[in-house]
């Protein structure tokens, strides 16, 4: 099953590129393939 995950915010500096390494990270631990595009 795919499932893709958006991360967005209307304002810059944020966090969405602190979350989005950290959330693709943490699934990759778990075995799950993670594509990260920006």
């Amino acid at each position: 099953m795919k499932l893709i995950i958006p991360i967005a915010s209307g304002k810059g500096g944020v966090g969405k590129s602190l979350i989005t390494a950290n959330l693709s990270f943490s699934l990759a631990k778990l075995g799950h393939q993670v594509i990260i595009t920006d």
